[in-house]
């Protein structure tokens, strides 16, 4: 055996002397998996088993070798700290490749919940032993399992981001597979108003069902991710999916122009390897004039986090309603006087009940106005993220300033009677 930097604080000796008292002392017989693990990180490059084997050999007849008073008794006795289980691994790797039928994946790792008794009899032996160059007994399972799931599969082991993990129940005798989400990365038009992105719950039973909501539990019948989710569920066999957007657009309003990007995430999926071809196709015949999906590629879990903090620009195209009749040059002077000024704005009193009272500040980078007549017009607006943009033009009473009606002045009133977001700019490259 070699050392490997642990020499100068464990020689030979002291490791011999060890192994000793823990054959001897230890209330039963102990297997050379888990006398050999109780130097796991002294000697390297071997197996915890063979570390067993070696230290046996050179202690010598009389002092623990296997079928031997302090060894494994007469072939017939278990381990007393794994109490037989590294003679099961054939079982649980059986196991598992049962459950791993069901699921696609190519990268998995192995985990355990370990029971009671497994942790005090460990405990035990470290009280024995020490265990400063010990490696605990999950740690050694693990990696035995995950070996032969190997060999028997080609499937590797990904310790950063596994497909699925393979959780060896011991508590229950039973595998438990964790399998992890698909992440699809895309844009959604929105061509018909009144749908939410996200399925919005009854505010009266919140979800429950009661006459409020027709006992759906939903304020409206359907949504974005509600959609997209019946359309493609099956072909991945998922559980689940949640739609993850960058920012939301207002009910009444339409996604249009370049989409909205999102991520799909897929709970628990059977299939992990889609044409995703076919799944924007699925969504967009199944959902004409309502919503259209388009540049779905696959991506990390990370993108999800990265679109949620992405510092987006949107550029909104609204038709406005005037108070009163208002000349074309002071329609043109109001919004010259929007592009470029910065916004200060007080959380929207149409919001406040879910939204904290604060105050916000958002650039406006462009502004124009694309059509007009006596008492209406059609602005189209850039700006930074998290603009509430109706208020832009109301200004919701002073709460947002400067703003649209009172840069148009002689008291007029000017609110959004349409409102479409034509473009988001994503200023950031999702994690793929």
């Amino acid at each position: 055996m070699s050392y490997e930097g642990a020499e100068e604080e464990l020689g030979r000796e002291e490791i011999l002397e060890i192994a000793r008292k823990i054959i001897r002392e230890g209330p039963g017989p102990i297997c050379n998996h888990c006398l050999g693990r109780q130097f796991a990180k002294v000697y390297s490059g071997i197996s915890n088993e063979r570390r067993g084997e070696i230290l046996r050999e050179i202690l010598g007849p009389g002092v623990g070798a296997e079928g031997e008073e302090g060894g494994m008794e007469g072939g017939g006795g278990k381990c007393w700290v794994c109490n037989g289980l590294f003679t099961e691994l054939n079982k649980w790797v059986r196991l598992a490749l049962k459950k791993l039928e069901c699921y696609e994946c190519n990268t998995f790792l192995v985990g355990t919940k370990v029971s009671g008794m497994l942790i005090e009899n460990e405990e035990l032996l470290w009280e024995i032993a020490g265990a400063l160059f010990a490696e605990p007994l999950k740690a050694e399972l693990n990696r035995e399992v995950g070996k032969r799931i190997e060999e028997e599969t080609g499937k590797r082991v990904d310790f950063d981001t596994p497909e699925v993990v393979v959780i060896l129940n011991l508590w229950e005798g039973d595998v438990e597979l964790q399998v992890n989400p698909v992440f699809i990365y895309g844009r959604y038009r929105k061509y018909k108003r009144g749908i939410p992105q996200t399925r919005w719950f009854c505010r009266e039973c919140h979800g429950e069902g009661c006459p409020h909501c027709n006992f759906t539990g939903k304020m409206y019948p359907e949504s974005v991710e509600e959609l997209i989710k019946a359309s493609i569920l099956d072909l991945f066999g998922a559980r689940d999916m949640i739609l993850h957007g960058c920012g939301r657009e207002d009910i009444d309003a339409r996604m249009l122009g370049s989409g909205r990007p999102f991520v799909a995430e897929l709970k628990e999926p059977r299939r992990r390897r889609v044409d995703l071809q076919t799944v924007e196709k699925r969504v967009n015949e199944a959902n004409r004039a309502k919503v259209e999906v388009c540049g779905l590629r696959y991506v990390r879990r990370g993108a999800v986090a990265q679109l949620k903090s992405a510092n987006a620009k949107k550029t909104y195209r609204m038709r406005v309603e005037l108070s009163k009749g208002v000349p074309e040059a002071d329609l043109r002077r109001a919004v010259k006087e929007l592009a470029g000024a910065m916004i200060e704005q007080r959380t929207p009193s149409r919001v406040l009940h879910r939204r904290a009272d604060l105050i916000r500040y958002r650039r406006i980078y462009n502004c124009k106005l694309l059509d007009w007549h006596i008492r209406e017009c059609e602005l189209e607006v850039k700006s930074d993220g998290g603009l509430y943009v109706k208020e832009l033009i109301s200004g919701d009473g002073g709460r947002t300033r400067p703003n649209f009606s009172d840069l148009l002045g002689r008291g007029i009133e000017a609110r959004v009677k349409e409102l479409d977001v034509i473009d988001v700019d994503l200023s950031c490259e999702l994690d793929m």
